[in-house]
């Protein structure tokens, strides 16, 4: 990613907090707020997601700030690692604030099982997660839907993958949201993305998606951990996908409608990919109820794939594919809007926050906080890269007072796919892997190279600001022993 030339001021407000002041620019409503240290800042600026973070300011009815995230860089109209609440009476939501892969998301699985016991067959291990998982760019799913069935799927999410026999009621108590979002409209999905999502079912896909077995290196708060159940030198395993080509096909027919109807809503916007519609509008809510759709199918499609692991485990291991013996610690989703509640200006408001590459991080004793973590607060997963680490948080007080209940969702792209090939081979890339005792299973060898660890930011880094500034709270390092990906 190049420099590109745009100044966009900053004023530091202190250690970790940056302010983008609203008369940058004459359009913009509220200030950006941008979440960095004095490292990350520079890498920051190197690509155009400040003036990104501006633009977002302009979009009607925001209220508050502009928001991102550590791990911010540049993206589809907003930046990834970009927040923005708008009020649900005056405002829009931007179908390209949430994204092309509608609740990409990350979903933790605990085992019983230590390092040494699966050091040995992490091999064996690979080969199992490799072949039963499906990955891979247009792959088919591990359940091919009828129309009816993938209907059922847009409605009721995980839980109707539970009811098929992909796991158990106990995953969706600490699944976020229930593993459902309300308000699906299957009425609202085009028939490109019905035709897309049938066979996509339980699949990883490609690019940043993966599945990784880690092990528990580094415990920062005993506590926490304990009630997470985890421990030091655990196995663990970590999946990272989202909605396919089924959620990707809502973003792309909705973009295309908000852009159509800019000028019929009134909107004159300094970035077209910046598209919305009014949160009142019918499109508005068609767009929503379609969004619920993509972000339930998501979650179904994380809760088929834990079933292939949670049998991989047991082919390798003898364990039972049961929640005692290897129970889902967390799924969170970082591409989605919701309508939630804020304290803003001393008065509590209902907004509709967008998460774009960013996941809800919220504090102890949030009543949507399962009861099980409601006393240490939500877990946060979060993914740095297949060479370093990984990381698990939990939601902290300053998120519902800074940051609408938000925080970073990985370590964030410092370096674009194409330069990331130029400075690495695949080839040598596995062999660096290897050499570092990471078993790596990859279905596309010749896109290896674009999700290389120098591609990325120090994930450490990233969450020692969002620790530091008060939006959640460190728990412990994940390494990575096994990689599959697309």
């Amino acid at each position: 990613m190049s420099d590109t030339g745009v100044k966009v001021p900053l004023q530091r407000i202190d250690a970790y907090r940056w302010r983008i002041p609203q008369s940058y620019q004459p359009e913009m409503r509220v200030p950006g707020i941008v979440y960095a240290d004095d490292v990350l800042i520079e890498q920051i600026r190197q690509d155009n997601s400040l003036q990104q973070v501006a633009n977002v300011a302009t979009l009607p009815g925001i209220v508050g700030y502009s928001l991102a995230m550590p791990d911010i860089h540049w993206g589809y109209g907003f930046p990834v690692g970009g927040v923005a609440a708008t009020d649900v009476e005056t405002g829009v939501v931007s179908p390209g604030g949430i994204g092309f892969d509608i609740n990409c998301g990350v979903r933790l699985l605990a085992t019983g099982l230590s390092y040494q016991e699966v050091k040995g067959k992490a091999d064996r291990l690979a080969d199992e997660l490799f072949q039963h998982l499906p990955s891979g760019v247009g792959g088919k799913g591990m359940r091919s839907l009828s129309e009816r069935e993938l209907r059922e799927v847009m409605v009721r999410g995980a839980a109707w993958a539970v009811e098929q026999g992909y796991g158990f009621p106990e995953d969706l108590e600490v699944t976020e949201e229930g593993g459902c979002l309300t308000g699906a409209s299957p009425e609202a999905v085009s028939t490109t993305a019905i035709q897309r999502g049938v066979n996509q079912l339980g699949s990883l896909g490609a690019g940043n998606h993966f599945c990784e077995v880690q092990v528990v290196d580094y415990i920062y708060d005993e506590e926490a951990a304990r009630a997470l159940g985890l421990y030091k030198d655990q196995v663990v395993t970590t999946i990272h996908c989202g909605s396919r080509g089924f959620g990707h096909q809502i973003a792309e027919d909705y973009i295309r409608v908000a852009e159509s109807k800019q000028k019929d809503f009134g909107f004159k916007l300094v970035d077209r990919q910046l598209a919305c519609l009014p949160l009142r509008s019918d499109l508005g809510k068609s767009y929503l109820g379609a969004m619920a759709c993509g972000a339930n199918f998501a979650w179904a499609n994380r809760q088929l794939l834990m079933h292939g692991v949670r049998q991989a485990f047991s082919r390798v291991f003898g364990r039972q594919a049961r929640p005692a013996e290897m129970p889902l610690v967390y799924d969170v989703c970082h591409n989605i809007a919701k309508i939630e509640e804020y304290r803003i200006n001393g008065e509590l408001q209902r907004v509709c926050v967008h998460r774009k590459g960013a996941t809800r991080a919220f504090p102890a004793g949030h009543p949507a906080v399962p009861e099980k973590y409601r006393a240490v607060g939500q877990p946060v997963l979060i993914p740095g890269d297949m060479g370093r680490y990984s990381f698990v948080l939990v939601g902290a007080p300053g998120s519902m007072e800074q940051s609408f209940g938000t925080t970073c969702h990985g370590a964030g792209r410092q370096r674009s796919r194409t330069a990331a090939k130029k400075a690495i081979s695949s080839k040598d890339l596995m062999a660096q892997l290897e050499a570092k005792g990471i078993a790596v299973r990859v279905h596309s060898k010749g896109l290896l190279a674009e999700e290389a660890p120098l591609a990325y930011k120090d994930a450490e880094q990233v969450v020692r600001v969002v620790h530091n500034a008060g939006l959640a709270r460190l728990v412990v390092r994940l390494r990575p022993i096994i990689v599959v990906k697309g």
